[in-house]
């Protein structure tokens, strides 16, 4: 970077050299450079905006004159070169591969789920399909995901460092708080979750803050964890209290399904306070709820002290921890999703009532969260 900083000074003007000036992204400065050096990009596909698709700088190329460069089209364009409509299909490449939105999908029929059956393409089109209503809660946020290559049936793998083979993601150094720093990573765009789907990701965990705001969290996440065999109309009232307890803070919050035992109550907020604040609050909530019905709720995550209740799961809410995604796939039998849910929906759609089918069928409705990010709440 320090190379291609010295190299770029000389060459800095105002304005773009394109005639089509491609859209920055929210705060994102962009320093124009004369169209006078060749650089090698490895990338997957040019977009419909004529921009790289999963772009990546491989070098400056000396042995090439600028003038002499053009657009080229690669074989597989020229293949698929047909309407928009039948490239975004899913496409035969060979008996053992297919192409969703322009990513080879090997191994499609290869079975994820024995019961209900679902297969690794049936996955990866799940993905494409609810990507335009996931990708608020995922995109530009730290990811963990959790791998099942050869399906739930077998053993999986939780993951929180980008791999040497990974594609459609990107990487960035985070501080882990003692001086040292690890290689993380993220998805922007619908590419960079078929590209993990692809690569057997079924779980998608993200952190509480997007990459713009690392140290200043905007989501808040209570999962009500209840002890084993608990009557769910108990669960039910436990979401109830806590909403009532946010409310009484002058908080809105928002429910969906874990896909597991329990419900998430999730808080949207502005990004304004750094993750002790953020975290401590958090616990005080859990605290209050244990406070006032300690018969029914506790805030200490050890086993022993769930019997007979619910542990409102506040830690996640640290930096560094994760929670399930809005509309993310669940690795455990049956295929459940983490799926948004109105309020209103609570005594009749159980923590694991949704399937893999089901929310297809909702995104098609009405979005029960369609005003999340609309909201000025904030921590002080």
């Amino acid at each position: 970077m320090k190379v291609l900083e010295e190299k770029f000074e000389n060459l800095k003007r105002s304005d773009s050299p394109f005639r089509l000036v491609p859209k920055p992204r929210p705060k994102e400065k962009i320093t124009w450079l004369e169209p006078e050096m060749v650089a090698e990009i490895k990338f997957a596909e040019w977009t419909k905006d004529n921009v790289l698709r999963q772009a990546s700088f491989k070098g400056i190329r000396t042995d090439k004159d600028p003038k002499e460069i053009k657009k080229e089209k690669a074989e597989t364009d020229i293949q698929l070169q047909s309407s928009d409509k039948e490239v975004e299909k899913p496409m035969e490449v060979n008996s053992n591969s297919i192409v969703i939105e322009g990513i080879k999908i090997t191994n499609p029929d290869k079975v994820i789920f024995e019961e209900p059956k679902i297969t690794k393409a049936d996955v990866v089109q799940y993905y494409s399909k609810v990507s335009e209503r996931m990708l608020p809660y995922v995109s530009r946020r730290i990811l963990s995901i959790v791998r099942c290559p050869k399906g739930i049936s077998h053993t999986c793998f939780y993951k929180k460092h980008p791999g040497p083979n990974s594609k459609g993601i990107i990487t960035m150094l985070v501080s882990t708080g003692d001086g040292e720093t690890e290689d993380y990573f993220y998805v922007e765009n619908a590419s960079g979750l078929i590209s993990e789907a692809q690569m057997g990701i079924l779980e998608f965990h993200t952190w509480g803050s997007r990459v713009e705001e690392l140290e200043k969290p905007d989501v808040m996440v209570f999962d009500l964890d209840p002890d084993e065999g608990m009557d769910l109309s108990r669960v039910r009232q436990g979401v109830r209290d806590i909403r009532n307890i946010l409310h009484e803070l002058s908080l809105d919050s928002y429910l969906k399904t874990s896909g597991g035992k329990g419900y998430h109550v999730v808080v949207p907020l502005k990004p304004t306070v750094n993750w002790d604040a953020f975290h401590d609050f958090a616990k005080r909530v859990a605290e209050v709820m244990e406070q006032k019905w300690p018969d029914r709720y506790t805030s200490n995550v050890r086993k022993a002290k769930r019997a007979d209740k619910i542990f409102i799961d506040w830690i996640r809410n640290g930096r560094g921890a994760t929670s399930i995604a809005p509309y993310s796939i669940r690795a455990r039998n049956g295929a459940r999703v983490s799926m948004p849910i109105a309020w209103d929906e609570l005594d009749t759609v159980a923590p694991d009532g949704i399937g893999m089918e089901d929310a297809l069928m909702r995104i098609a409705g009405n979005d029960p969260w369609k005003d999340f990010f609309l909201n000025n709440q904030m921590l002080k």
